[in-house]
């Protein structure tokens, strides 16, 4: 009897101790990051024996796999809404407000239009449109900044993520060398450690895992790519550049450099590493792309108006802006050492989207141009034009094909399937300039003027004529000294009905015009259609009325040309989509386009907050979930640890027992 009470007590001290020793563990790891609770089971006594206890880990991998998720996404979310909210605040800070520069200028541009022959108002123009300049260097520079802090923390955030990759390897094989064998407790602490990595990662980037054999844990991106695989093989994150050295991408090499790197789906990673690459690419591009583009519009749309008129010098209007020119990046597959740059051909800047552009030599002089986002995804169709002599323009298509107002320029000769990225947007915010410091430069006049004859008998008048093109190549006008060609012009009406007579130095012309009398030059056909000028005949003139058209030598107090730059502001010059209709709204005001893009990062941010805000929801509700299973309950622990000792002392006092009644047979046998 004393013998099974002595195996009874004995085997009840031993569980009770483990027991005891396990809540111990429990109570001390309170506050270890990444522990997950154990339980020590023992097997039903058999012959007076309680097996051997077993200590397990209380872990639910279904809750544990669901927070991996859910940390991954609120990552995803805190990181992107951190970030934007930072460049939201500072697009809409009044001081950052490029509008009020657009409105300060057209302003201005009024007052000089009021006394066209003040230099001191072409001046304050000339200060406005400078401060215009450095305002979107300015905001261009923001973004720019913000640029090199993601590339910053990406190459940061990748290096972490490679850390735990290896980490997370390294203890796959340690892991299968115990082969289960967790008698003095390394297994259940490996274990936690590896799982505290696999939860780090997954708020880098989002994981799966699925168990492997002896115990290893294979992980791989949402999308699908290996990251851990077995036995101890796994593959790294790398930065790559191609090609803009500037844009930042992750590739995945494997180890050892036996396969090809695989390209990453950006648009599924998550993690605070997705976070940041959707808030440059949602954000920053954009923003970048968008500003480079009203830039270049607004500075466009001015030289060439200022090109149709006459400047205080007496000259025909030149440049108010320098064009920026920015060089394409060659792809690193390309296989000839060509170079080509891009920008806007005049006169076309309205035409351009908010975008970058891949140029694709697809055979002999033939490229394929194709506008792009920012992930690198074509949008529209694809415009192929033949090079001429080095140049692609909107000579190298058929008329009305889409050029996207790009000219470029080749130097060198390219192979077939060499490609080029032209980011000419993101390259013309931060790069603008004036072209001129002169305020006699501002071409507020227009460079004809048009007479009535006093001796005409009807009230009949002339217009005061619309300039449309004041290239000497090719229009009328004679740059040096400035001049028409052909000299004034004298228009008079015939006795025949709608019949006039003209006369310059293109010599003595009749001609007959349809009803109303508009465009007369264009009605009269020739070479008078391509005088870059015209005017209309405003009533009906008598027989012998004579009008006279010629250059405005001397006009100073003409501001018929400020008045069409002023109207600028109002004109929608601004490209919304590279795709459209024939018959949708495609156009912008330049203040309408900024406000667009203002508007547009505050509403991504704020979607941003509202999803972060449901991400973070659901990670607190499967961290409870996940910690109702795994994490210590000290109120729990403590009950246990009294139960324990209770039934500790318990066993002992069988223990007692069995000695007592083991020396009073003993003594009964002396």
């Amino acid at each position: 009897m004393s013998f099974n009470l002595m195996n009874i007590g004995s085997s009840g001290v031993r569980a009770s101790s483990e027991l005891l020793q396990t809540t111990s563990k429990n109570i001390a790891n309170l506050n270890t990051k990444g522990y997950v609770r154990e339980r020590t089971e023992h097997t039903t006594m058999i012959n007076n024996q309680v097996g051997r206890g077993e200590t397990v880990r209380l872990l639910n991998e279904f809750a544990q796999k669901q927070l991996n998720r859910d940390l991954s996404s609120q990552a995803y979310y805190d990181q992107f809404v951190t970030e934007a909210t930072r460049v939201d605040t500072l697009f809409g800070e009044e001081s950052n407000n490029l509008n009020q520069s657009i409105n300060s200028l057209f302003n201005n541009m009024q007052e000089a239009m009021n006394l066209p022959s003040s230099t001191v108002a072409r001046s304050l123009f000339l200060t406005d449109a400078q401060n215009l300049i450095d305002q979107m260097d300015r905001l261009s520079g923001i973004v720019f900044d913000q640029s090199n802090i993601v590339n910053e923390q990406l190459s940061i955030y990748s290096d972490e993520a490679n850390n735990l990759i290896q980490k997370i390897s390294d203890m796959n094989a340690q892991v299968a060398a115990l082969n289960g064998n967790n008698s003095d407790g390394s297994g259940s602490s490996l274990l936690n450690q590896r799982d505290q990595a696999i939860r780090d990662l997954a708020e880098l980037v989002d994981i799966e895992t699925l168990d492997g054999a002896n115990g290893e844990k294979l992980v791989f991106l949402g999308s699908g790519q290996s990251l851990v695989m077995e036995n101890g093989s796994f593959s790294l994150f790398s930065m790559d550049g191609d090609p803009d050295p500037n844009h930042k991408t992750l590739t995945l090499d494997v180890q050892d450099g036996s396969a090809v790197a695989l390209e990453v789906d950006h648009t599924t990673l998550r993690g605070k590493i997705g976070g940041l690459i959707a808030f440059r690419d949602d954000i920053l591009v954009p923003a970048q792309t968008q500003l480079g583009q009203i830039g270049l519009s607004l500075a466009d749309a001015f030289n060439q108006q200022n090109h149709l008129g006459m400047d205080l010098d007496g000259n025909l209007g030149g440049d108010i802006f320098t064009m920026p020119t920015v060089g394409g990046f060659p792809y690193a597959s390309n296989t000839s050492t060509a170079q080509l740059t891009a920008t806007v051909e005049p006169g076309k800047g309205k035409e351009v989207p908010a975008t970058d552009f891949r140029v694709t030599y697809t055979a002999a002089n033939t490229v394929e141009i194709a506008a792009v986002d920012s992930k690198g995804n074509v949008l529209g169709s694809p415009v192929t034009a033949t090079v001429n002599a080095g140049v692609i323009d909107s000579n190298s298509v058929a008329p009305g094909v889409d050029m996207f107002g790009l000219q470029m320029n080749l130097t060198g000769t390219a192979n077939v399937g060499d490609s080029f990225l032209v980011k000419l947007n993101s390259g013309t915010a931060g790069n603008l300039k004036l072209a001129t410091d002169r305020p006699e430069s501002l071409a507020l006049a227009s460079p004809i003027r048009t007479e009535i004859a006093a001796n005409n008998v009807s009230t009949a008048t002339i217009s005061v004529g619309s300039v449309t093109n004041t290239d000497p190549a090719t229009s009328n006008f004679t740059a040096a000294p400035p001049s028409l060609t052909n000299g004034a012009i004298t228009l008079t009406k015939t006795a025949n009905p709608n019949e006039y007579q003209i006369v310059d130095g293109n010599g003595t012309n009749t001609f007959t015009i349809t009803p109303p009398a508009e465009n007369i030059l264009a009605q009269a056909g020739g070479a008078y259609a391509s005088y870059g000028f015209d005017f209309n005949i405003e009533g009906t003139p008598s027989t012998g009325d004579t009008y006279t058209i010629e250059f405005n030598t001397g006009g100073f107090d003409d501001n018929r040309n400020g008045l069409e730059l002023s109207k600028l502001q109002s004109a929608e010059l601004v490209r919304q989509n590279v795709v459209t209709t024939a018959t949708a709204d495609n156009l912008k005001t330049f203040n309408e386009a900024y406000a667009g893009l203002v508007t547009e990062i505050g509403v991504v941010a704020n979607q941003a907050k509202t999803n972060g805000a449901a991400y973070e929801a659901l990670a607190a509700q499967s961290e409870a979930w996940y910690e109702s299973m795994a994490g210590v309950n000290l109120d729990e622990e403590a009950a246990n640890l009294l139960r324990f000792q209770q039934s500790y002392s318990a066993a002992a006092q069988v223990l007692s027992a069995a000695r007592t009644v083991f020396d009073t047979l003993l003594s009964a046998a002396r």
